[in-house]
C-alpha cells in the first residue's frame, strides 16, 4: 500500500506544482485587474473500464451530452487510477486523465466555468471523492471562476422514481409471466448504499418481481435469493445497474466462476439470462444525468 500511495504522490506532483504556479500567478497579477473571457466546458468523470467494447455506454453518454449541450467543450477523465494505469500499458491505448489532470490541463486552457459530472449510481465514496477534487479547483486566483459538481444517477426522491420507471420499462422483451428481473449494482459498505433498497422500494411499486441486488452492499444476493425462493421463480434475468458492462458485470454477474450471481442462481435451480449491457446505453438513463448537468448549468448562471 505504501508503494502504492508513493506512486500515486508521484504521478499527481506535477499536477499540485502546476495548482500551485497557477494559483502564484494569479495572486502577483490580480492586482492588474485582468478579466479572463469566459469559456464555459463540461467534465464527464466515470470509474473507468479496460474491458474490450464496454465503453460503448460512454461513447453513448457523450453523444447525449454533445446533443444536449451544444457548442460546450466536453472532457472526460477516469477515476480509477489502476484502470488508467492498466490502459497506460496497452498498445495504441488513448491516455485517460485523472479527474485532478483533467482539470489542471482545463484552468491551464482559460476555462472559467466547469461542470463536473461524475457517472456513478449513488453518491458513494468515489462520487465524494471527485467533487472533493473537483471543488479545489472552484475560485482558485487566476484559475476557474466556478466549478459545480453534478449528482449522480440517484441522488433525490425523484430520480429513485424515475429511475424505477425507467428501468422497469427495461426489462427484456422476452421475459415471460412469472419471471423475475434484478438489477445488479456494485453496492458500498458507505452509507450512501441505502438508495439501492431505497430503488428497490419504488420498483416493487412497479413490479413485484423487480428486484435490486448488490455486489459489494445491500440488498446482498443471499436476500435476492431469498425473494426469488419466496415468489417461487424459476427463471430470471440479470441486469447490470452500473454505467457500463465491464469486470463486474462480465465476472462478478454474468461469470461461469462458482460465486459470480449466474452461478449462484443455477445452484439454486433458476435459471438466469445476463443482459451485458450498462445503464449508459440507455438513453432514458441518460437522460437523467442530462437533467443533472443542466442543472449544475443553472447553478454556474446563478452564481455569476
Amino acid at each position: 500500500m505504501r508503494r502504492l500511495a508513493d506512486a500515486t504522490i508521484k504521478k499527481l506532483l506535477p499536477v499540485l506544482l502546476l495548482i500551485g504556479l497557477l494559483a502564484g500567478a494569479g495572486v502577483a497579477s490580480a492586482a492588474h485587474g485582468d478579466a479572463k473571457p469566459e469559456k464555459k466546458g463540461i467534465l464527464l468523470v466515470a470509474f473507468g473500464t479496460s474491458v474490450a467494447g464496454a465503453d460503448v455506454a460512454y461513447q453513448n453518454i457523450e453523444k447525449k451530452v454533445k446533443e444536449a449541450f451544444p457548442g460546450v467543450e466536453l472532457r472526460w477523465a477516469y477515476s480509477s487510477m489502476i484502470i488508467r494505469h492498466k490502459l497506460a500499458a496497452e498498445k495504441n491505448a488513448e491516455e485517460h486523465d485523472s479527474p485532478a489532470e483533467a482539470l489542471a490541463k482545463m484552468m491551464d486552457e482559460g476555462f472559467t466555468d466547469v461542470v463536473v459530472q461524475p457517472l456513478q449510481t449513488i453518491p458513494g465514496q468515489e462520487f465524494n471523492a471527485t467533487a472533493e477534487t473537483a471543488r479545489a479547483f472552484s475560485g482558485m486566483p487566476k484559475g476557474m471562476k466556478r466549478v459545480v459538481v453534478g449528482m449522480p444517477l440517484l441522488s433525490t426522491t425523484s430520480d429513485l422514481e424515475r429511475t424505477a420507471g425507467v428501468l422497469t420499462a427495461m426489462t427484456p422483451k422476452e421475459r415471460a409471466a412469472g419471471e423475475a428481473v434484478i438489477f445488479v449494482g456494485h453496492g458500498t459498505h458507505h452509507p450512501a448504499n441505502v438508495y439501492y433498497p431505497g430503488l428497490q422500494y419504488y420498483l416493487q411499486k412497479k413490479d413485484k418481481l423487480a428486484f435490486v441486488g448488490t455486489v459489494e452492499g445491500s440488498p446482498t444476493l443471499k436476500d435476492v435469493l431469498a425473494e426469488l425462493a419466496q415468489n417461487k421463480v424459476k427463471k430470471a434475468y440479470l441486469v447490470p445497474l452500473l454505467a457500463v458492462a465491464g469486470d463486474h458485470v462480465h465476472n462478478d454477474i454474468a461469470g461461469d466462476g462458482p460465486d459470480s450471481w449466474k452461478s449462484s442462481l443455477t445452484r439454486a435451480g433458476i435459471t438466469s439470462v445476463s443482459v451485458l449491457k450498462g445503464t449508459g446505453e440507455s438513453d432514458a438513463v441518460v437522460a437523467i444525468w442530462v437533467d443533472h448537468i443542466k442543472a449544475a448549468m443553472e447553478q454556474l448562471g446563478a452564481a455569476q
